[in-house]
This record gives C-alpha cells, sequence and structure tokens, in this order.
C-alpha cells in the first residue's frame, strides 16, 4: 500500500543511473523544441532544507511536463559558490583558531572557500538527486569555475566598456560585523530598539522675521549621524507652527522662552514628550515659507569642525508627519533620502564613520567612538552624541523606540548607512532602468502580480551598487587612473584579463602583477588596481552568460523560457539578471518568470530550530519516500506560502495510496493484456466510451497545464479522477465483467481496452508529479516483455499519448451525468436498507425505481442494475410509496428497496432465481455457466 519507497526510490535512482536517463532522454529528444529553465542557483554552504525541496521538485515537475509534451527540456542545475556566507564560515574557523583572517595569504584563504563550496555541492547534488530531479548533474554549472569566473569578468568588463560602470561615494548599507556593503537583497529587517532624541537646530537666517531667535527641531531614531549632519529638511505642504515654551515640567530640558518650530499636527505629541506644559504660539505657516531658512549646528559651540559650516534648511518630498517633528535632519553620507537632498543642493558628503563602525579621528569630538562593536552590539556613540548635546544645550527630549531596522542576513546584526567609495553600474545611462522596464511589461509572470512588485522595484531603485570590501569572489577586475581618476577603458586589457581567467581563474587578478593584464601600453606605477570584488547578485545574474550562452554542446537557447524562483528573488536574482542583461543584451534573459510562496509549520510559523517546527526533507524521504514530498508540492497552491508538517505529510500519505491503488488495481486487472484483445470504440458500451470521453478531457487539462503551471488544480482533478470516477464508479461497476464474463465477451474486452488507455496515461500524466511511483507502475505492465516502441524503457522516456478526438463526447457526458444523479439516489437507498439490516449488499436487492417520464427516458438503453451493482431493478411509473428513499438534490426518482429472490450465484454472487437450474453447474446463474463452459472448451 505504501509502496515501501524509502527502499525502492534509491534502487529506481540507480537504475537511472545505469541507464543514463538524461542523455536517453537528449537522444530522443533531438530535433525538438527547446524548452529552458535556468536554475537559480542555491547557495553551497550546507544541507539543503525544505524550502530547497519546493523549490527543485517544482522545477523538476515543470521540466518532466514540458518534456512529455513533446519539448526538450534540457535542465543544467548550478551552484552560487562565492560570497559572504562561505567566507564568514572560514574566518570563523580562523577565529576558533586564535588566528586572524587578514594575516592569512588571500590565494589560500581562496583556496579554502573554494574547498568548502566543492564538498557543499556534492552534498547537495546527491540530495537534489534523491528528490528525483532530473538533469545534467554530472556537467552543472558552478560560478567559482573558470569559465563562469572568466565571463563574470567580461560582463563587468561591458559596463566598463560602455560607460554603465563608475566609483562614486554613496551611503551603501553596510556591515561593521562582516566589514562590506551590503545590497538590498541580503537584507532582512527585524525588531530593534533605537535611541531617539530630539534636537534644536538655532535659526540664524530666516526669510520670516518672527522666526529670529527661534529653533528647528528634528527627531531621529539615530543620534550617531547629528556629527554628519549638514542640513534640515521640511516639507512644502506640512503646516508648521512656533511656540515659545510658557511652562514645563519636571526633568524638562527646554527652558520657558525656548521658541522651537514644529509641524502643526504634531504639536500636542512633541510637547508632551518634551515635558512642555505651556506654550503661545508666535507664528504658524507653510513650508514653502521657509525657503532660505539657515541654521547652524548644534555642536558648533563646542568645536571649531561644526563651526566652519551652516545648516541650511531645504524642501524634500520624503518628509511626513506621521512622527518625529515634521523636519529631518539631513546627514547626506547616512541615508538614501540624505543623499539625494543634499547632493541635489550642493552639500557636501563627509566621510565620518569608517569600516569598522567607529568615528574617523578627523570628526571633532567623538573620534574612535564605536557606532557598533566588531560583534554587531550597540557602541557607545549614541551615549557620546546624546551627552554632548546635554552639554550644548541643545537636547530637547531623548527616549527609545522598537521599530523595524535593516539587519544582515547572515551575521543577524543591524546595519548602518556609511558613505564609503563603491562601485556603482548606472540606472540611467544607456537608458538601463528604461530598457529593464520595457522588458518587464514583454514579460509572463506567474502568479500576475510579481510583474508589478518588480516593476515598482526597479522603477524606483537606486544606481546598482556591486562592489564588496571582501575577498572570496570574482574581482571588479579594472584599472583606475591615479592622477584623473579615470577608469582605463581598453578592449585589449579587458580581453587580456578574462583570457587569464579563462585559463587560470580569478586568483590570478590577486596573484599577478598589473602589468600582466596592462601590457606594454601602460605604466603600471601610474593605475590602481581595484581589489574589491562583484557582488555575489551580478554572478549569478550574469549566470545566463556562461550557461545558455556558451554551453554549445547542450544546444541551449538564449533567452530562457523560464525562471524560477521563490518570492524574494524579485529584489534578489529576477532583480539582478534582469539589470545585467539589459545592460549588456538591451533584453530581459527571459521570456516568463514563476514565483512560489515560502515553507511553514503546519500553524503557519516560520521555521526555526528554537521552535522545533523544522521539516527536513531528508527525514521526510527517510519515513515516506521522495514522492511523497512531490505530491505536497503539487497538491500545494505554490503561489502562496505552503504549510508542512506531520499531520499534512500523513494526509499526502493517504492521497498517495489512493493513487497507488489504483495502479495496483490497474495492473491486476490487466494481467496477461495482449493487443488483440483491444475492441474499436465504436462497438464498446456506452459507460466505457464515457471514461475515454474523461479521458480525453484531463488530456487538454494536462496539457494546458504544462504551460499554465497550475499543478495543484491538475492534482485535484487526477486525484478525484482516480477515486472517483473510477476508484468508486467504474472499477466498482466493471469488476463483475472482469471477473465474471467469459474472456472474450465484448463488454469484457472494452473494459479490458479501457483500462489499458487509463493505465497509458496515468502513468505518463503522473510521472512527472510522482517519478518514482510511475517508474514503478510502469515497469510492472504486464506486456513490457511482448516488443515495443522506443522510449519504454523507462516512463521517462515516453511522450504524453495522442488522444483520438473521437473519443471527446460533450452529449454522453451530459447523459451519464444524468444517470450517475439516478445512480446516487438508488446507492443511498442501498446504504439505507444496509443500515436497517434489510439487506448484507447491494447484490441481495432488487430496487424499485420511481422515475418521472423525463428521468425514465435517460436511462433508455442502461441497465440500472449493471450500474447500481444490485441482482436487478424495477423501474415503476407513478407515485412513489410513502417513506421511499429520495435526495433532495434529485428531483423525479425515489427508490424503494426489496430483497432479491432465488440463491446466490457462488461466482458472480448475484442472488438469481435462475441459480440451480444447470445440472453440471447447479451453484451457477446462466452467465456464468456460459462463461466456465467457454474456459472449459478452450482449455480442451
Amino acid at each position: 500500500m505504501r509502496g515501501d519507497l524509502p527502499k525502492r526510490e534509491p534502487e529506481i535512482l540507480a537504475s537511472w543511473r545505469k541507464m543514463n536517463l538524461f542523455k536517453q532522454l537528449r537522444e530522443t529528444s533531438k530535433g525538438r523544441e527547446k524548452f529552458i529553465l535556468h536554475d537559480g542557483p542555491p547557495y553551497a554552504n550546507g544541507n539543503i532544507h525544505i524550502g530547497h525541496a519546493l523549490n527543485k521538485i517544482l522545477k523538476d515537475v515543470i521540466n518532466r511536463s514540458q518534456q512529455m509534451t513533446g519539448k526538450d527540456a534540457f535542465y543544467i542545475p548550478g551552484w552560487d559558490c562565492h560570497g559572504l556566507p562561505i567566507e564568514w564560515m572560514i574566518e570563523e574557523k580562523y577565529r576558533k583558531a586564535g588566528k586572524n583572517k587578514d594575516e592569512v595569504p588571500i590565494i589560500d584563504f581562496r583556496k579554502e572557500c573554494r574547498e568548502f563550496a566543492a564538498h557543499w555541492i556534492d552534498v547537495q547534488r546527491e540530495e537534489f538527486r534523491r528528490l528525483g530531479v532530473e538533469g545534467d548533474w554530472d556537467n552543472p554549472y558552478t560560478t567559482m569555475t573558470n569559465a563562469a569566473e572568466a565571463q563574470i569578468a567580461a560582463e563587468i568588463g561591458k559596463f566598463l566598456m560602455n560607460g554603465g560602470l563608475f566609483r562614486g561615494s554613496k551611503p551603501v548599507l553596510w556591515s561593521v560585523v562582516e566589514k562590506t556593503a551590503l545590497a538590498e537583497a541580503e537584507v532582512e529587517y527585524k525588531e530593534h530598539v533605537s535611541d531617539t532624541i530630539w534636537v534644536k537646530f538655532p535659526v540664524v537666517k530666516t526669510p520670516v522675521a518672527a522666526l529670529e531667535g527661534a529653533n528647528v527641531v528634528i527627531w531621529t531614531t539615530t543620534p550617531w549621524t547629528i556629527p554628519g549632519n549638514r542640513a534640515v529638511a521640511y516639507g512644502n505642504d506640512i503646516a508648521y507652527v512656533a511656540i515659545e515654551v510658557t511652562g514645563t515640567g519636571e526633568g524638562a530640558l527646554v527652558q520657558s522662552g525656548d521658541r522651537l518650530l514644529v509641524a502643526e499636527a504634531l504639536k500636542a505629541v512633541f510637547e508632551a514628550d518634551a515635558k512642555i506644559t505651556g506654550s503661545k504660539q508666535i507664528w504658524s505657516g507653510k513650508g514653502s515659507a521657509l525657503k532660505g531658512l539657515v541654521t547652524k549646528h548644534p555642536f558648533a559651540g563646542l568645536d571649531p569642525y561644526y563651526a566652519q559650516f551652516q545648516v541650511p534648511a531645504h524642501a524634500g518630498d520624503f518628509v511626513t508627519t506621521d512622527a518625529g517633528t515634521g523636519f529631518v535632519h539631513i546627514a547626506p553620507g547616512h541615508g538614501a533620502d540624505d543623499y539625494v537632498l543634499g547632493t541635489a543642493n550642493g552639500i557636501e558628503v563627509p566621510q565620518t564613520v569608517d569600516p569598522d563602525g567607529a568615528y574617523f579621528d578627523h570628526v571633532g569630538l567623538f573620534a574612535g567612538k564605536r557606532v557598533l562593536t566588531h560583534y554587531g552590539k550597540k557602541g557607545d556613540a549614541n551615549a557620546a552624541v546624546i551627552e554632548k548635546l546635554k552639554e550644548a544645550g541643545a537636547l530637547v527630549a531623548s527616549g527609545t523606540l522598537t521599530h523595524e531596522y535593516p539587519h544582515s542576513w547572515r551575521s543577524k546584526a543591524p546595519l548602518i548607512f556609511r558613505n564609503t567609495p563603491q562601485w556603482f553600474i548606472s540606472m540611467e545611462k544607456n537608458d538601463l532602468r528604461k530598457i529593464a522596464l520595457s522588458e518587464i511589461e514583454k514579460t509572463r509572470f506567474v502568479p500576475q502580480q510579481g510583474q508589478n512588485r518588480l516593476y515598482s522595484m526597479i522603477k524606483n531603485r537606486p544606481d546598482w551598487v556591486i562592489s564588496r570590501q571582501r575577498a572570496w569572489g570574482v574581482p571588479i577586475a579594472v584599472f583606475v587612473n591615479k592622477q584623473t581618476g579615470e577608469l582605463l577603458r581598453d578592449a585589449r586589457v579587458m580581453e587580456r584579463v578574462v583570457e587569464v581567467f579563462q585559463k587560470e581563474g580569478s586568483d590570478a587578478w590577486f596573484a599577478s602583477p598589473a602589468s600582466r593584464f596592462l601590457g606594454n601600453d601602460y605604466n603600471p606605477d601610474e593605475f590602481e588596481q581595484i581589489k574589491d570584488i562583484v557582488d555575489v547578485w551580478f554572478e549569478s545574474g550574469s549566470s545566463h552568460a556562461f550557461v545558455l550562452e556558451p554551453r554549445k554542446d547542450a544546444d541551449l537557447k538564449w533567452p530562457a523560457d523560464l525562471y524560477l524562483e521563490g518570492s524574494d528573488q524579485h529584489r534578489g536574482w529576477f532583480h539582478s539578471s534582469l539589470l545585467e542583461a539589459c545592460g549588456t543584451r538591451q533584453q530581459a534573459p527571459f521570456k516568463a518568470v514563476l514565483t512560489h510562496g515560502f515553507t511553514l509549520d503546519e500553524q503557519g510559523r516560520k521555521m526555526s530550530k528554537s521552535l522545533g517546527n523544522v521539516v527536513a526533507p531528508q527525514k521526510v524521504m527517510e519515513q515516506y519516500g521522495a514522492d511523497i514530498l512531490r505530491l505536497w508540492v503539487v497538491a500545494s497552491d505554490y503561489s502562496d506560502d505552503l504549510r508542512i508538517g506531520a499531520e499534512i505529510l500523513k494526509f499526502m500519505a493517504d492521497h498517495y495510496r489512493r493513487l497507488r491503488n489504483t495502479f495496483r488495481y490497474l495492473l491486476g486487472a490487466l494481467d496477461g493484456w495482449s493487443e488483440s484483445e483491444r475492441l474499436p470504440v465504436k462497438e464498446m458500451p456506452e459507460l466505457d466510451r464515457w471514461v475515454l470521453h474523461r479521458l480525453a478531457e484531463l488530456d487538454a487539462k494536462v496539457r494546458a497545464t504544462a504551460d499554465s503551471f497550475e499543478f495543484h488544480s491538475l492534482f485535484t482533478e487526477l486525484h478525484n479522477f482516480c477515486a472517483v470516477d473510477l476508484s468508486a464508479f467504474y472499477f466498482d461497476i466493471r469488476k463483475d465483467a472482469l471477473y465474471c464474463d467469459a474472456p472474450g465477451s465484448a463488454r469484457r474486452r472494452a473494459t479490458r481496452t479501457v483500462l489499458h488507455e487509463v493505465f497509458s496515461r496515468l502513468t505518463a500524466w503522473l510521472a512527472p508529479i510522482l517519478a518514482f511511483t510511475a517508474e514503478e507502475a510502469w515497469r510492472a505492465r504486464p506486456w513490457k516483455d511482448s516488443g515495443g516502441k522506443s522510449g519504454e524503457e523507462s516512463v521517462h522516456l515516453r511522450v504524453y499519448p495522442e488522444t483520438p478526438a473521437v473519443w471527446r463526447d460533450e452529449a454522453l457526458a451530459a447523459r451519464w451525468d444524468k444517470i450517475r444523479d439516478i445512480r446516487r439516489v438508488v446507492t443511498g437507498a442501498l446504504e439505507r436498507a444496509r443500515a436497517d439490516k434489510k439487506i448484507g449488499s447491494g447484490l441481495q436487492a432488487v430496487p424499485v425505481v420511481y422515475l418521472t417520464p423525463e428521468r425514465r427516458a435517460e436511462l433508455e438503453g442502461v441497465d440500472l442494475a449493471e450500474i447500481a451493482i444490485t441482482s436487478g431493478v424495477s423501474l415503476a411509473d407513478g407515485q412513489a410509496p410513502d417513506g421511499a428513499f429520495t435526495l433532495p438534490e434529485t428531483g423525479g426518482v425515489a427508490v424503494v428497496v426489496n430483497p432479491a429472490e432465488g440463491e446466490k450465484c457462488e461466482r458472480c454472487w448475484q442472488v438469481l432465481t435462475e441459480v440451480g437450474s444447470h445440472k453440471d453447474h447447479p451453484t451457477l446463474c446462466n452467465r456464468c455457466t456460459d462463461a466456465v463452459g467457454s474456459l472449459e472448451s478452450t482449455a480442451a
């Protein structure tokens, strides 16, 4: 019943390897239309988890479905190998051994990273294969091969040559722990407790006379950014008020007579926070009236460093009255909005915090103070800033706020916005943003809302920061003129870089002198050789270039038909792949993008070791087998988050048993099948032709699903077909013909012909889903040694069988819907009679069925006793007696159940008066006597 999948599946996997199934698939697919699902590379740093299983199974189901529609679904799995997670693991090893990573030669360090990634690739490869995922596992792609690294360098070179690459000094999300900039895709938002402060900025120049001697009050959750302040921002359309303090509460830092400028909508909350008990309004007006207002830095009186510049007020469209004071302090080096407003108004972008999270020595008052420690904990900077604000008389109030704050998804430590020189790809140069948005509009998204999500991200994103200050990755292999700061744009130099990387890998950049790449045309002393590595998202985003284009042996194609990953990849791999391809080829690397949700436990919670709710695919396969996981993926609506746990897996196992039992029944019923038994469709009874109609309907659904990817609805239909149409209806009715009719009878031949067609199609239709079980069933077919067509060695070498158009019969289907309605009333009456102990089984009954003329006409030509599985049926007109069984949803039918008269035939179990009338077979009915006679004559 369960199939012993944990034992049988590895045996089937071994047989696929032995026969080289992937190679045979390619050989049998030659000349077919290509279907290319380009694999988004998982990270090679640990065992696979249930999210990996979901992703790879869904890809495999799609690839197998496309293959069986008659295409060539060439799938090359890949791995992401560079980047911080692996580097972090090697550094951890060093830390435990008391070693400093910076003291290890970079080539040695990179070698350890490479070996670490290679180990986990081997582990994950076997785990993915155990799921039944078919692909070119002997020739996967990885981002750390020489060929891949060379192509990544070449892709960077394309942006270098077209002017899209530039070095700029901008605030970026920076990890103090990991000492590198992070992309938005590497950031997660978690609860964090921040210090909050309200600070006075004294007005020194104002277009409004009433504001002379007043103070602009700002509110911020990052006190440490105050030394980097260079402006304040207001909203043009926001209503502001200036108040003069007339009363204060205990502990207030403001004094009577202080003049404070805040947003009118926030005045009441502000006064409560500042412990102001009395005030009078001295001015009100829109923010637009503040144009030209200038303040001075709150630390101007404490240190000449801050006295050297004024703090102007500028309008900012990002200013709101959601919280704070309606004024935003602008530190151009510590925020995206701050940077944009600052540069737009010619304000300098200062360098205040170093890579370790400490203030630079030149920062007045706070040199060496730390925003965060090396371990990502709160440093002493906030406390120092707050203390100096008190000393300066600029602090209005302070407090704390719990809110969502950016953290590194690897170290889990909070991040800071920090101004630092980085390498960027311009979103405007070469119309990159415009091209990307246009390509999104041409792309098919499943589900459709993914299009709007990606579009809005691209529309609003800043320039793409692609540099990382780490060691494990492909270097941004470019040169900068030390005197002019200009990038060296020389195609010959870039060609040398790519050629060397192709032969030796990107280690050569760190091991070779600059002269090796610059050649004789340039003096190496005049150029800076950039040692930053490129963001891993750029690497994986370039994978289309070193997988789809160069693999001529695989005869792939560009762009890919489909990219498929989790919904988080709108900001990750989909995003970077789109930008990389549009920047170098002016076209998206995909025709369609499919996203799936995340895996949750049965209560809808995120899985975590602390909660003890982690479901490991390895454990599931040990207990149930991979086909149960595959069934779970297909039975779920993957467009939403998917739940999994012990009860859900049991539920899937129950569904699996129904499907497996369908195969078992079909194999038993088809024992000894020969093509000579096949009965032409036109000679079949209506019931059997109805099944063929259902097969035709399902065939259309299967083929449509291969393109729509809506597998959960297909699974529901296939499961219901097996459980309801076949097991509870057709099999139940036709088992009598199978077991009791003479072997050569037309009804039995029709039944076996239909069952053969059902088996042929179900094994093919379920092969992409239940890859192992469908294979096992196909190999167990009784006629497998009687010769056959190419591709019959494995079910996966087949294509979906063609369905004759003549099978589709809508009129017949409509008629049998009505017949089944009548049958339901009869079977309901039989159930009640069994419950009342009137009969033991339906074959002990001869029900009287009262029908309206319209209902009686629906049964014309149908033996209702055969369909209802009774020993007879009596059809009656007129009014049914009181107590007759009816169903409210089925009008015109009423049933009275009477016991059958006669004896039970020991062969077919029908109760008939004719039993006992045959001398040679006194215990058989007429039909069974004839059937046994034909068998006896055949044996003689």
